[in-house]
């Protein structure tokens, strides 16, 4: 009956997952067939007389796209780090008079909903004279992944061992260094995991990319797959390959760091 059950189960899994990656696998099949045969019927499941013209004019053309995201959810990274380490410290380890309320306050900053916080960035921005800069949206979404963050940072450090911290006061590190040289070390699973969900919203975002940098000179990979859409409805090899590629950092990234964030992201969730 075990295994009868064992084998159910896995029948079931292989069929969602394959499910839910059939459409991941028709946009590579796409990437690589001409677009004269995707124009038949029934368009061949395999590209067998598959063409690679498609990421060629992709690397061409969506080029200084990929580099702006890149760009963009490196420093959105960098500035969330330095910003949401330390906060994250405080309220797990220092436990600072309000923190309680403050973590509330984080978790409510969560349910905003991004294209409320989109309007009212649009509105600083354009009052600052800072709207379709780059560096603008990094702030932008930098306000979407530092709540995460801290929330993250606070579970994973509030377990870290008091007697680990009194050690390096007694050797005579101060706050900072303790923080620098062993809260930050032993926190690595969860730097990893702030640092991944913060890319990958940076590089997927489109609603503050849209709103606060649509007429820059420098526009991520989001608005390049929009505008060559609406430029080139009919060059769906091209539309597929830019897409494949845009996906590219964000697998690599999944793939090498998910057993740190597979520990990252459950931190807290077991107290001694």
């Amino acid at each position: 009956m075990t295994q009868h059950r064992s084998w159910y189960k896995t029948v079931l899994g292989v069929f969602f997952t394959a499910l839910m990656l059939f459409p991941v696998y028709w946009m590579v099949n796409v990437s690589f067939t001409p677009n004269d045969q995707l124009a038949k019927a029934n368009p061949d499941w395999f590209p067998i007389h598959g063409t690679v013209s498609g990421y060629v004019t992709v690397l061409h053309q969506q080029g200084p796209y990929i580099l702006t995201s890149l760009f963009v959810g490196i420093c959105t990274v960098i500035v969330t780090l330095v910003v949401a380490a330390p906060a994250g410290y405080a309220l797990g380890k220092l436990q600072p008079p309000g923190g309680g309320l403050v973590g509330f306050l984080l978790l409510v900053a969560q349910m905003i909903p991004g294209i409320i916080m989109a309007i009212g960035f649009y509105a600083i921005f354009t009052s600052l004279n800072i709207l379709n800069n780059v560096f603008a949206l990094v702030l932008a979404d930098s306000t979407l992944s530092v709540p995460f963050a801290v929330l993250i940072f606070a579970a994973f450090m509030s377990g870290i061992p008091r007697e680990l911290l009194q050690a390096s006061e007694i050797d005579g590190a101060g706050s900072f260094r303790t923080f620098w040289s062993v809260v930050l070390p032993v926190s690595r699973n969860s730097i990893v995991t702030v640092a991944l969900f913060t890319f990958l919203w940076s590089w997927s975002d489109f609603i503050f990319a849209n709103t606060l940098d649509a007429g820059g000179d420098h526009l991520p990979i989001t608005l390049g797959i929009y505008h060559y859409i609406g430029d080139n409805q009919l060059q769906w090899t091209s539309i597929m390959a830019t897409a494949v590629i845009a996906s590219i950092p964000a697998t690599i990234l999944l793939i090498v760091a998910q057993r740190y964030v597979a520990a990252g992201v459950t931190a807290g969730a077991i107290k001694d």
